[in-house]
């Protein structure tokens, strides 16, 4: 693998680079420290035709643009202290109760307006690896502790990032860490709607108004089975939300690193596999894409890209039958995702 960084801002105060990875088999991935952000993946299609798999923006200045951060729509980005919805904000740890920051309706959404999306990471290439690190300071943006936190990616032959999740803080808190990436493995501009998903989960956690009720259910007989292959928008409109935005219950162990879902694309013979050591998938169908964003004259619109985001549960510091995602001294999150590219004919 090559790593090459390019200096995109030579400001002490907010230093801004892109790091390109390449392997020896056509694919590339490209990651700002602007939020610790895949900006870019291309891969072969199935007649070898290298194009963009994932949404994004070819400037990282865009990243950090007014537009950007007033719908930001967490293309690419880390989500953390913590990835997904905490409800109205609030959790209780060793009997104190912590308000954290609010911007998503009344509750808590990937770690805050300011959360790790939006901060500057330290980039570092270590033997064909690259590193990104940040501090989290005591009560950033209402969090107990101060939490250092590392991601590790790795490009391999196999067309597989590897992305090694660590974090370890001074006292009790939640972690919950993620990559946001949107995919559309066509290459093209439209929707996913006809992509096919199989995801490694018999049980999702419903929600009323994307928080979970606490409920561990079947998801035999419902739009959520997809422990066989069917497409996006096949069973789509008969959800009340007219969208998949919803977590499911991986079957494998927490720890193990295992695959969590198989998503292909007929026409351009790409497959997607996801794997992790985490106990839970969000999938999302990218229905809030508005045309708000986009890369060059391309602009992202509704259901143009999928997310498969790795997680604990939602709201999981104030669901207690669901497992922790609560983070010690002792305990520090040490968790791996894989996004790994084929094609199949």
């Amino acid at each position: 693998m090559r790593i090459q960084e390019t200096i995109i801002s030579n400001d002490k105060q907010r230093p801004v680079y892109l790091y390109e990875l390449s392997n020896n088999t056509g694919t590339t991935v490209k990651i700002t420290n602007i939020g610790a952000t895949i900006t870019s993946i291309t891969t072969p299609d199935k007649n070898g035709k290298i194009e963009e798999v994932t949404l994004g923006f070819d400037d990282p200045m865009t990243y950090l643009s007014d537009n950007y951060k007033s719908n930001c729509p967490y293309l690419g980005t880390t989500a953390g202290r913590f990835a997904n919805r905490i409800a109205k904000g609030q959790f209780t740890l060793s009997g104190k109760t912590y308000q954290l920051a609010i911007n998503n309706g009344e509750n808590h959404l990937h770690g805050g307006p300011e959360g790790f999306h939006f901060k500057l990471w330290k980039g570092e290439i270590m033997d064909n690896k690259l590193v990104m690190k940040l501090s989290s300071p005591d009560n950033d943006e209402g969090y107990p502790g101060n939490l250092e936190v590392s991601i590790t990616y790795q490009l391999t032959d196999d067309h597989e990032l590897i992305m090694e999740y660590y974090a370890e803080t001074d006292q009790a808190t939640p972690v919950n860490l993620t990559n946001h990436a949107y995919f559309n493995l066509s290459g093209q501009s439209g929707d996913i709607l006809n992509h096919e998903v199989m995801i490694m989960a018999d049980q999702y956690t419903p929600a009323i108004d994307a928080i979970p009720t606490g409920e561990l259910a079947s998801v035999k007989d419902t739009p959520f089975d997809f422990t066989s292959l069917h497409t996006i928008g096949e069973r789509i409109d008969s959800l009340p939300e007219k969208t998949y935005d919803h977590n499911f219950v991986l079957k494998h162990k927490e720890g193990e690193l295992e695959r969590a879902c198989i998503v292909k694309e007929e026409a351009s013979g790409r497959v997607l596999e996801v794997f992790t050591t985490l106990p839970g998938m969000q999938f999302y169908a990218g229905y809030f894409l508005d045309g708000s964003h986009g890369r060059g004259a391309r602009k992202f619109e509704s259901f143009e890209g999928f997310c498969m985001e790795t997680q604990y549960f939602p709201d999981s510091p104030n669901k207690p039958q669901f497992p922790s995602a609560i983070s010690a001294p002792d305990k520090p999150f040490n968790h791996t995702t894989v996004f790994k590219f084929s094609t199949e004919q």
